[in-house]
Formats: C-alpha cells, sequence, structure tokens
C-alpha cells in the first residue's frame, strides 16, 4: 500500500470517527480523550482571564495581586474612585449590548444549565461576561475571579457538546470537566477541582464521570503549575499542636458564628440587587450605567478601606499571617462586605467565593484573637482560626463543603488543622442552611424562579414539556371532539407550550382525569391540538426520574 492510499484510508476512518461521536456520542477511550484536551483548553481560559486581570491591574493601578492594596492606598482620592467607575460603566456597556437582561453569567446559570438545559450554557452571553467580570475585577470591583472563570470554561464545553451533538449525559459530563479545570486552575487544587464539579455543579457523583473529570481536573492544575510553579496560595506560621487540640470546641463555636457571617453576606449581596433593581426601576436609570454606579460606591468606601479594592488576597494573606488587630479585622470585614454587596448588587461582574475566603478569614481572625485572649493557656495561634474561618463562611456559602474543605487544604499546603477546618465548616454549613436555601448560587436560582435546590423531583417538572406527552386528535387513546369540548366548557385546558408542573398542579386540584390540550395560532386564535391524560403525565414525570436516577448512580 502507498503511503498516499495510506493516508487516505487514515483520513477516511477519522471522518468516519467523527462523524459517529455526532451522531453517537463518544466512546468511554475518546471520551477521555476529550476530557484531556477539555481540561487543558479550560485551564488555558483560566490563566488567560487571571492574566488579563492582572494587566489591567498594572495599567491602571501600576500593581497586581497581592500588591495592588500598596498601591491603592497611596492614590489620590479621585483615581479611587475614578478607575472602578470607569470600569463599571464599560462593563454596563458591554453587558447592556450583549446580554438582554444587563446580567453577568456565573456559577448559578453554569448549575441551571447542567440541570435543565442538558449541560449547556449561554455562549453569547458567556463570553461577554468574561470581559465584564475581567474589566471589573482588574479596575478594582470587590468580587472574585473564580466565578466568572467557571462559567467561561462552561462556554467552551458548550461548544464542543454542540460540535458532537451529545446528548444531556455527555453534555454533563464536558460540563463538569470544564469546571473542574477551571477551579483547579484558578485555586492549584486539582483534588477540589473535581469534587467541586461533583459537589456544586452536576450535584452528583456518578462513577462514569468520575474518571474523564479527574483527566480535566489535572491538566487545568498542570497548566496553572507550568505557569506559576507548584506552590500554596498561602503560607501559615507554626503553631503549637498541643494546645491546638484543647481548642475543638472552640472551633465548633466559631463555626456557629461564621454560619450567621456567610447568612449575613448572602442576604446583604440579596437586599443590595433588589435595592438596586428597584432604585433603577424608579429612576428610569439606564441598565449600562448601574455598574457606573456601583464602581464609583466602591471607589468612595476605598477612599476610607483600600483593602476593599479587588479579589482580596492580601488581606487574606495577611488574615492569615496574623498581622492584623482586632479593630482593623473587624473594620475591613464590615466594609468587604459592604463592598462585595454593591459590586454584585450592582451588576459589575465577578463571583463571590474569594470575597468569601476574604471574611471568612477576617472572621476567624477576629474570634481568634477574642479566643486566644480570653483563654491564653489553652489557646494556640489566632491565624489557625483565620484558616478554620476562612474555609467555614466559604463552605456555607457555596454549599459545599466537602470541596471547600480541600481548596482551603490545597490553597495552604497545610494538613495539620483538618479537624479544625472540618469542625468549623460543618456546624456553619448546617447553620446557614437554615436561612439560606443550600447555598448562595441555588439561593440566586430560586429568585429567578428557578426550582433546583429540591432536587430533580422539583426541577424535572419545569423540564418535562407538554407538547412531548399530548395525544394528538386521531390517534390511539385520544378523546373524541366533543369530550374535548367538554373539557373546555368546564375550564379544563392547558397550553401545549406549558411544562408538566401546572399541569399536574391542574389534576391534583381539580380531580381532572384529561386535559384539553390548547394552541395559540398566528392570528391569535386559541385552537385544541390533542388531549394529556393524568396516567401520562405521571408515567412521563416517572420515567424522567428513572432516566436522572440511571444517570446518577452510572
Amino acid at each position: 500500500m502507498s503511503r498516499t492510499s495510506h493516508r487516505r484510508k487514515i483520513l477516511r476512518q477519522f471522518s468516519l470517527g467523527l462523524r459517529r461521536v455526532r451522531q453517537h456520542g463518544p466512546s468511554e477511550a475518546l471520551f477521555w480523550l476529550i476530557a484531556f484536551f477539555l481540561g487543558t483548553a479550560a485551564g488555558l481560559a483560566a490563566l488567560l482571564f487571571r492574566l488579563g486581570i492582572s494587566t489591567l491591574e498594572t495599567l491602571l493601578y501600576n500593581a497586581q495581586d497581592h500588591a495592588v492594596l500598596a498601591s491603592a492606598s497611596v492614590m489620590p482620592w479621585w483615581q479611587l474612585v475614578a478607575i472602578p467607575a470607569t470600569g463599571g460603566l464599560v462593563v454596563g456597556l458591554i453587558l447592556h449590548r450583549f446580554t438582554p437582561d444587563g446580567r453577568v453569567r456565573a456559577v448559578a446559570d453554569v448549575i441551571e444549565g447542567a440541570a435543565l438545559h442538558r449541560g449547556r450554557v449561554e455562549v453569547r452571553e458567556g463570553l461577554a461576561s468574561a470581559v465584564a467580570s475581567m474589566i471589573t475585577l482588574g479596575s478594582g470591583g470587590s468580587a472574585g475571579r473564580e466565578g466568572p472563570v467557571v462559567h467561561l470554561a462552561a462556554v467552551i464545553s458548550t461548544r464542543i457538546a454542540d460540535r458532537i451533538h451529545a446528548n444531556g449525559i455527555t453534555g454533563r459530563d464536558l460540563l463538569g470537566c470544564a469546571v473542574a479545570a477551571a477551579v483547579s486552575a484558578s485555586f492549584n487544587a486539582p483534588i477540589a477541582g473535581a469534587i467541586f464539579a461533583m459537589e456544586v455543579v452536576l450535584r452528583h457523583y456518578a462513577l462514569h464521570a468520575f474518571a474523564p473529570i479527574a483527566i480535566a481536573s489535572i491538566m487545568g492544575t498542570l497548566v496553572n503549575r507550568l505557569a506559576f510553579g507548584d506552590v500554596a496560595e498561602f503560607t501559615l506560621p507554626i503553631r503549637n499542636m498541643v494546645a491546638f487540640y484543647w481548642e475543638i470546641p472552640a472551633y465548633l463555636i466559631l463555626g456557629l458564628v461564621a454560619g450567621l457571617v456567610a447568612v449575613a453576606l448572602m442576604r446583604t449581596i440579596f437586599f443590595a440587587e433588589t435595592f438596586a433593581s428597584t432604585v433603577q426601576a424608579r429612576t428610569g436609570m439606564p441598565r449600562w450605567l448601574r455598574p457606573a454606579v456601583a464602581g464609583a460606591l466602591v471607589g468612595i468606601i476605598a477612599i476610607f478601606v483600600p483593602q476593599v479594592i479587588g479579589i482580596g488576597y492580601e488581606v487574606t494573606t495577611r488574615a492569615l499571617t496574623g498581622e492584623m488587630a482586632l479593630r482593623e479585622v473587624m473594620f475591613i470585614a464590615v466594609a468587604k462586605t459592604i463592598a462585595v454587596a454593591i459590586t454584585l448588587g450592582g451588576r459589575m461582574g465577578g463571583g463571590v467565593f474569594s470575597p468569601a475566603l476574604v471574611i471568612g478569614a477576617l472572621t476567624g481572625l477576629a474570634f481568634g484573637l477574642i479566643a486566644t485572649q480570653l483563654i491564653p493557656a489553652y489557646s494556640g495561634s489566632a491565624t489557625t482560626y483565620a484558616l478554620a474561618g476562612m474555609g467555614a463562611i466559604a463552605a456555607a456559602v457555596l454549599g459545599a463543603p466537602v470541596s471547600t474543605t480541600l481548596i482551603v487544604f490545597e490553597l495552604t499546603g497545610d494538613w495539620q488543622t483538618a479537624i479544625a477546618v472540618l469542625a468549623a465548616i460543618s456546624t456553619a454549613s448546617a447553620v446557614a442552611s437554615r436561612f439560606v436555601k443550600r447555598s448562595f448560587f441555588l439561593a440566586q436560582l430560586a429568585r429567578r424562579d428557578v426550582r433546583i435546590a429540591q432536587g430533580p423531583q422539583e426541577y424535572l417538572l419545569q423540564l418535562v414539556g407538554i407538547a412531548h406527552i399530548t395525544k394528538q386528535e386521531g390517534t390511539t387513546g385520544a378523546l373524541s371532539p366533543e369530550a374535548l369540548d367538554s373539557l373546555l366548557s368546564q375550564g379544563l385546558s392547558i397550553d401545549a407550550e406549558s411544562r408538566l408542573k401546572p399541569a399536574l398542579r391542574i389534576f391534583e386540584r381539580t380531580g381532572a382525569l384529561h386535559l384539553a390540550v390548547t394552541q395559540h395560532g398566528r392570528d391569535g386564535a386559541v385552537r385544541v391540538v390533542g388531549s394529556l391524560s393524568h396516567v401520562d403525565a405521571l408515567r412521563a414525570y416517572t420515567q424522567a426520574l428513572a432516566a436522572t436516577a440511571a444517570e446518577e448512580h452510572s
């Protein structure tokens, strides 16, 4: 066989393989290969996003990352206001142009995509949100970079899923791979990245998804380490471990305090969002101006408390090393909470995870400073409380105790304080769940009337369409025209565009066995297109539940 014919044969086999993938989905081995490249792509996206923020910080503040605070502290007051206000204005114009609602897409939208949209997210809006969030963080907005990176990675997985015509299961698995790689690349935390994708986004630990997600997470980490080296984000001082074991009850109490602080943080953000929307509606403010006003307000706060500027890793580092006094810690924690609420409520963009780490470290340090002063003989280092508080508030906000515990460990490289961190995280998560539905992200979705927190038994009712289970006139089991007219006269009808949830409510309320299914024509006239039986509705719901259970336990 000649070389030319051999090449043609290889190309033909490749073409046939690609066609098969598009028609039937990838095989297990091929899916692992896709996860490899997807993890690399998502890791590179996270890296570019981080470098983009650093570039903007260098241009605007002549510093980046951990040095922004020092630079902002000596800037003239008008620059502290003008930079985030201008950044907010640019963000507002971008979102006004490229999104239908002027809202930045983030982790909540990725969770919604996994549950309701076959593992897909909005591509155009997602890219605009990534650019907007980069500008927000580079210009001093008080938020985190992880949420936008997660959604940007989800955009990449969506493009791949559409390209290979992936079904719902494959699309969700690709989404999990992208999220895992993005988180691991952001934090240099491969274990936490994989667990985060399954705990927060997919919300199950299906065995078939674990291997590709782990592969993608590893690739995201490798991208991070090739760029920044294998170093921990934070370094903790040495502490007295004997005293530490006496303090376990104190860490449980810290968890209770952290849970309440997490609730306060989330509710402050939700209040700011509602208040800003009310002001915007009553004043007729253009939606593109809202982020600019938020940026100016953050800048005004920064005049007095420059620690609120940007992501806040420098503040977190100072808290974890105990370089702050009690009064300073409490003052900055309050100011940071307000600045975060203004940034997110003002729709400037960014995520909530890094702010939760900052406020958690400050809360933990404040608690530790008080505890070590009250019982100095049985107290270790206040910085250990800062570490535990950091994990506790982040876990309560994200609703992800397992992955947050791992992220804290991998951020610090300190595995000796596992008991303290777990104690604080468990109690904080329990307290916060009493006041906020499961997590900040699920509460965000609930505010948009997207009910996912209750599980598939709730959101599947929003997913199954009436049109798919309607019996058309003339088909087996369909009602006669006279019977349909009778149902209409009794008001027992439902629109063909409706979902299963309102149909089951009608069945439950009326006790009817059938509903007439109607449709609005282009001329506005309503016509009957078929019937829906209670049995068919329940069968469709049962089948959807069974398919979800099979995926989660596969």
